[in-house]
């Protein structure tokens, strides 16, 4: 006698050797042994043997037409699979044509439920449609998935899927047929999805891999800015009775300080640092600041940025020349040895007569005075450098030995014909000095304002060589000054817009009658003491972000120029400064050199997927004064 039964939810026969109340010992095809308790027994047979059987019974399966057999269990009760086999091959169904049943019922669970040892239920009727119309759907899919494998399997990308690249890539939905395509062909192409998706064709460029990237994770609703609402009108201010004028990169829009000198005679003058002044007309709460408080600050980065406020707010702001725009000035009376008499602060507007561009500013030509021809605020920039000098010495600021780099983008960053131009720029210049200086001056001025009233603020802090935002004012280690904010770039950065709304109630509380009133952000306030946490993160976040893209320039400058060796100088062991590019770098096969050594390197491999470089050590040169440390002497 042959048994079949369930063993781990698989139906199989075998030849019974022994039986008991309790169990059976089964012999399988191939020789081998099990227990069988009864209770797993389904079919006691003859014939035919427990292999053909089987056999027999998968072929039968294939042919058993799952509607009818659903049909012909017709009713909600309960059946055993025999009863089913009866009533599906009539009353003479053999034990091939049970097995063939129980197979059936068991691989069709959108048929039949089951309900117990051998016994099942036909599925309702609308739950057997849905269930249908479910894997009719997921054969359209599969058909649909398998297309667009084959097109990205064949570089060219489907619509469906380069236009979502970016969320396929960054925060795909997992379950979508387009992510699973795109594993599915990454699988057997054998490459990362990202670069079968290049390779497609659905990228635009690397450029655009990082860009996109940084705006998912980052914007993630977008960087369009809101319908654009009025600004309130801003109340009748006095003119100032100044020709001003900014010093500014060549690629800079939003022009947020400007400088005045007046003479009085005896070496002494008058100084005016203008900053333009949004919080005028940008209130706590309205719509525009919460756009600039999502933001936290303008983003950067090599041939675009993201400003933190919409283009028209910073033409009505911005000090361009030509126009009177409001300003919040801080005027110093300065002494012939460069000493500070007095300060004042003022809201007015400030004729702004020149944007200077520090492309144009020679510095051997400004510092001369016989160049005054040519250079009409070389006097007063002249004047200003040596008050500049006077605070950085007052400081104790040492002389900068490093140089800066300037990047300019020609053309659509995505384009293939796309040029980048990298250049050093001294840092510790005369004209970086006159304008850095004058910046900390007035920062440190305003900070010191603040904490006279015992007003809170966005207080820059340095201290054990850590540098954070805190509502309450303290040291600042790096500058050596007692107290330091940022309030000179209010169109750039919103630390420097709250500042400015704390600055404004101070000087209108100054010239009304009760000089203690109460400022926009009080102590403790939540709103400046959330905006103080998310800054510094936020912050954070967007310089990172620009060097990233300054490190992914430098490697298309190294490919537009067709580079193949470099120069860079040893910072310690095989850490490495090159000598041309803004790069900083560890160098895995070149042994560890004294510092100051300079090396020649090859240029192994650029990948602009991930960014990275890879460098490979030649020989060393001897020890130099690197390039930087040259060009800054």
């Amino acid at each position: 006698m042959n048994l079949l039964f369930e063993d781990d939810g698989q139906i199989k026969a075998g030849l019974i050797i022994s039986e008991t109340d309790a169990s059976a010992q089964v012999e399988l095809a191939g020789g081998r042994r099990i227990k069988v308790k009864n209770a797993n027994g389904l079919l006691h047979f003859a014939s035919p043997s427990a292999v053909d059987l089987m056999a027999a019974a998968t072929l039968q399966r294939a042919d058993i037409d799952m509607a009818l057999l659903w049909e012909s269990a017709a009713g909600t009760e309960e059946f055993s699979f025999g009863e089913l086999a009866t009533e599906y091959f009539g009353a003479t169904a053999t034990a091939v044509h049970q097995a063939a049943t129980l197979l059936a019922l068991q691989q069709s669970p959108m048929y039949f439920y089951k309900r117990g040892k051998g016994r099942y239920r036909r599925a309702p009727e609308d739950a057997l449609n849905a269930a249908l119309a479910g894997v009719e759907r997921k054969a359209r899919e599969s058909e649909q998935i398998e297309v667009w494998v084959q097109a990205l399997l064949a570089g060219k990308a489907p619509v469906e899927i380069s236009s979502n690249w970016v969320q396929l890539l960054n925060n795909p939905e997992k379950q979508s047929l387009g992510y699973r395509a795109l594993v599915a062909a990454a699988d057997r192409a054998r490459m990362a999805p990202v670069h079968l998706l290049a390779k497609a064709g659905a990228i635009p460029s690397t450029h655009a891999l990082h860009f996109q990237r940084f705006l998912r994770a980052t914007f993630p609703k977008g960087i369009a800015f809101p319908s654009y609402v009025a600004l309130p009108a801003i109340a009748d201010l006095p003119t100032a009775d100044v020709q001003a004028f900014s010093i500014d990169d060549a690629t800079t829009t939003e022009i947020d300080d400007a400088l005045s000198v007046q003479p009085l005679g005896n070496g002494c003058f008058r100084l005016g640092i203008h900053i333009a002044a949004p919080a005028l007309a940008i209130t706590a709460h309205s719509e525009l600041d919460r756009v600039a408080r999502d933001r936290l600050s303008t983003v950067y980065m090599p041939g675009h940025k993201i400003t933190m406020l919409p283009d028209a707010v910073i033409a009505e702001f911005s000090l361009d020349e030509g126009k009177s725009p409001v300003a919040l000035s801080l005027y110093a009376m300065i002494d012939a040895s460069m000493q500070v008499t007095s300060t004042e602060t003022r809201v007015e507007r400030v004729p702004i007569a020149c944007n200077l561009r520090l492309g144009s500013l020679d510095e051997l030509e400004w510092l001369d005075p016989a160049n005054d021809s040519k250079h009409r605020y070389g006097p007063a920039m002249r004047t200003l450098h040596a008050f500049a000098q006077a605070r950085a010495e007052a400081r104790g600021e040492q002389p900068q030995n490093r140089v800066d780099y300037s990047f300019a983008v020609h053309g659509d960053p995505d384009a293939a014909d796309c040029r980048i131009d990298i250049w050093p720029r001294k840092r510790g210049s005369p004209v970086d000095t006159l304008v850095s200086e004058l910046m900390i001056f007035t920062n440190v001025t305003w900070a010191g304002a603040l904490v006279e009233r015992k007003w809170p603020g966005m207080f820059r802090v340095q201290a054990g060589g850590k540098t954070r935002m805190s509502s309450i004012a303290g040291q600042h280690e790096g500058l050596n000054v007692p107290h330091y904010l940022w309030a000179t770039s209010p169109l750039r950065r919103y630390s420097d817009l709250l500042n400015q709304r704390q600055l404004l109630a101070s000087v209108a509380n100054e010239s009304a009658t009760n000089a203690d009133g109460v400022p926009p952000y009080a102590n403790g306030d939540a709103e400046l003491l959330s905006a103080v946490a998310d800054f510094d993160v936020t912050y954070s976040g967007y310089g990172e972000f620009q060097q990233q893209m300054e490190f992914y320039w430098c490697l298309r400058y190294i490919q537009q120029e067709s580079i193949a060796k470099l120069t860079a100088h040893v910072i310690r062991e095989n850490l490495v400064r090159f000598d041309r590019l803004p790069l900083v770098q560890r160098i895995n096969d070149m042994p560890n050199q004294p510092a100051g050594m300079q090396v020649i390197l090859s240029v192994a491999e650029i990948d602009l997927f991930e960014p990275a470089l890879h460098m490979r050590f030649i020989e060393t040169v001897g020890v130099t004064n690197a390039p930087d440390e040259a060009n800054a002497a």
